[in-house]
């Protein structure tokens, strides 16, 4: 999925190093349901802490539902607040449903003439200035530069693709893998343990994969919900093997955010030098 709407390059740039301070989360009321006309209640937001919206709703337009079978499901009731948007999906086919938003993007930036203009995003003062002047009323921004638009007299030409996955996976009845299965673009989860059969303190095996090839000494981080009421996240740091697989072992139940984040100089455009890729999961883990 290729976009260069400002909200896509909005959620890039926020994966787009690992030490960002806010993260892009989504939490489901839950994610194993029983019968057919079930509803799951959806929170999304970028934070600082995962689960606790404290800085940005994300945007329904972001929000993609797939059916057990492949098909499109539908996000409803949507509600944006300040800080987190809600929205529910009814699980009304058996199997395994997948809610998620992904986003793949170039950016980057070139001089022209000695100035530095940017690609994939907007660029110059925020609102704010004085009136006539950039960033007061009346200024606007140039509209975000793509990569076509790059012109050949320009120099200093520095691009990195970005690309971002972000998952939830809802249950009902046995679960399938047909929404699971990776598609060998970019870094995926291809779990050997299904993500809506996790249980505490049994291990579970998630195997990751760049370009359908598996990825070795990957680092993942989880982190349980509830950090409101910790002094620290209690983050787990776990790394992929030689075959791409971690295995975790769920300290307790309850719901978890897991994100890997890697770079390589792989990408797919040309003119890119570098690669810079996310995924992340949230995931429910069930007691004994």
């Amino acid at each position: 999925m290729r976009t260069t709407t400002l909200l896509a390059a909005t959620a890039l740039l926020s994966i787009a190093s690992a030490a960002d301070a806010h993260r892009l989360w989504l939490e489901p009321s839950q994610t194993i349901v029983s019968g057919q006309d079930s509803w799951v209640t959806f929170d999304a937001a970028e934070s600082t802490d995962v689960f606790v919206p404290d800085h940005r709703a994300l945007r329904i337009e972001q929000i993609k539902v797939t059916q057990p079978d492949g098909g499109a499901g539908q996000a409803q009731n949507a509600m944006a607040g300040k800080y987190r948007l809600t929205f529910d999906v009814q699980i009304d086919k058996p199997g395994t449903w997948k809610i998620a938003m992904a986003s793949s993007n170039v950016m980057g930036s070139f001089k022209l003439n000695g100035e530095e203009r940017r690609v994939g995003g907007r660029f110059g003062p925020p609102p704010g200035g004085a009136p006539g002047l950039p960033g007061g009323p009346g200024f606007q921004r140039p509209p975000p530069i793509a990569v076509k638009d790059i012109p050949a007299e320009a120099t200093d030409v520095k691009l990195t693709e970005v690309s971002m996955r972000n998952e939830v996976f809802v249950t009902s009845g046995a679960p399938t893998r047909t929404v699971i299965t990776p598609t060998g673009k970019g870094l995926e989860l291809d779990p050997l343990t299904h993500p809506d059969e996790l249980i505490s303190n049994e291990p579970a095996r998630f195997r990751f994969m760049i370009d359908g090839k598996p990825a070795p000494g990957l680092k993942l981080t989880l982190v349980s919900g509830g950090r409101r009421y910790r002094d620290s996240d209690n983050a787990l740091q776990v790394t992929t093997g030689a075959d791409g697989v971690a295995t975790i072992k769920w300290p307790a139940a309850g719901l978890y955010w897991l994100n890997a984040t890697t770079t390589d100089n792989h990408p797919s455009e040309p003119r890119a030098t570098e690669r810079r890729m996310s995924y992340t999961a949230t995931v429910e883990v069930l007691a004994p």
